[in-house]
């Protein structure tokens, strides 16, 4: 392949410049390899490895995750006062140890407090990767680089789930001892590779002295994105928490419908993620979020309609169809609102405002599957209502982050 055909085949495909940023994209790969092979499967393991009760695994689990939601904001304080790759790296040595101790660990405490180190890394990981990319990729590649990324943890989650999944299927449950110690290793590989990293980071954000934009205005325009992402964190976390019980419960169908729905879902974004929204997004973060969440009320949509009187029948084409659009979304949102949530202000890059941002991620998913069950028991229409009503006031929100005119005068006359 010549010098010339490299660059636009790379153009065509919406890749950024891979070269010198190897490190970063397998530090990214092998931790994503580790999420996706045991995370799914910490319930199972203490259920069946350990022997404790269900409801008592998953008390544990739910305080452990609880408990690491502060962590958030010291990890910001950490990242101000040191820098993204030492959090990054820190973060990863963090989930390796939280999940040394599932080796040791029998009782429900002893269960908590290995969710606890793994859902700190985690959460400390994710405060500081926004910013990190920020520090390592050139300005005009960002969004390029966010999709990349997205695609990239996509398929690194789904190729660590096959793995488990094959692990499984040959040797049973005893496989689980064995996916726990392998664990480990690759959080401390994916360690290596940040600390190896050479970060740059970009001259500070000027910020606004003249006209009526002030910090306050800054503040509330940060806090509206925060707010306006929390509806796609929900619907992120429906295809784990609320399929496989709406699929089985409500439309009785068999037990691996939601199996396949997130297969569709992982290969689309995986493959077609990146492409797609070099091809399709609209150049605008702003644009593309809006365009995001106008897909994810029809895919809302799409996912209720079997439940409708006399439209059982549609089940696979609306649900197979509801995915799809669902994934197109999912392209055209994470990006750009990655993108905003380092720019959209002076200070975004900052780790005060990324431990925030990320908070709405950490909160969306502990309170999702208390949310969907409770309103899935009171209608099986229900969660897809309130979802689509959420992601309606997200979308009346999103003009709002634009940026405010720093040039307007303080009081214009007629």
């Amino acid at each position: 392949m010549t010098a010339t055909t490299a660059p636009a085949r790379r153009s065509r495909l919406g890749l950024p410049a891979l070269a010198g940023h190897r490190r970063l994209v397998a530090a990214n790969l092998v931790d994503s390899i580790g999420n996706g092979m045991l995370l799914p499967l910490g319930l199972l393991y203490f259920t069946t490895v350990r022997h404790l009760p269900m409801a008592t695994v998953g008390t544990a689990v739910t305080l452990g995750q609880l408990a690491a939601l502060p962590v958030t904001f010291l990890a910001g304080y950490v990242m101000d006062r040191r820098s993204p790759k030492y959090l990054t790296t820190s973060a990863n040595i963090l989930s390796a140890a939280g999940f040394l101790t599932f080796l040791t660990a029998c009782t429900a405490w002893q269960a908590a407090l290995c969710y606890l180190l793994v859902q700190s890394g985690i959460n400390a990981f994710y405060t500081a990767q926004r910013t990190l990319i920020t520090h390592t990729t050139p300005p005009e590649q960002r969004r390029a680089w966010f999709a990349f990324m997205s695609s990239l943890r996509n398929a690194g989650i789904g190729a660590g789930a096959a793995l488990a999944t094959a692990l499984l299927a040959a040797f049973g449950t005893r496989a689980l001892t064995w996916l726990v110690a392998l664990a480990a290793p690759l959080y401390l590989l994916a360690a290596l590779c940040y600390a190896g990293l050479t970060t740059t980071p970009p001259p500070p954000a000027a910020e606004a002295t003249t006209g009526n934009v002030t910090h306050t205005d800054h503040n509330r325009r940060y806090l509206l994105l925060v707010a306006s992402t929390v509806p796609y964190v929900l619907a992120q976390a429906m295809l784990s928490v609320l399929v496989a019980l709406y699929t089985t419960r409500s439309l009785h169908l068999p037990a691996y419908t939601a199996g396949v729905l997130l297969i569709v879902n992982t290969v689309f974004v995986s493959a077609l993620g990146t492409p797609l929204n070099a091809r399709l997004a609209p150049q605008s973060p702003r644009a593309a979020v809006a365009l995001g969440y106008t897909l994810l009320i029809a895919a809302m949509a799409l996912f209720a309609l079997p439940a409708l009187p006399l439209l059982g029948f549609t089940a696979w084409p609306a649900l197979t169809a509801a995915v799809v659009v669902f994934s197109l979304a999912e392209v055209f949102i994470s990006p750009a609102v990655n993108e905003l949530s380092v720019t959209l202000t002076p200070q975004a890059a900052k780790g005060s405002r990324q431990s925030l941002f990320q908070l709405s991620f950490s909160a969306g998913f502990i309170a999702a599957p208390a949310l969907f069950t409770t309103l899935l028991a009171h209608g099986q229409l229900l969660p897809w209502l309130a979802q689509a009503a959420a992601c309606l006031l997200a979308l009346a929100a999103v003009p709002a982050l634009k940026a405010p005119n720093r040039h307007r005068r303080r009081n214009p006359r007629r």
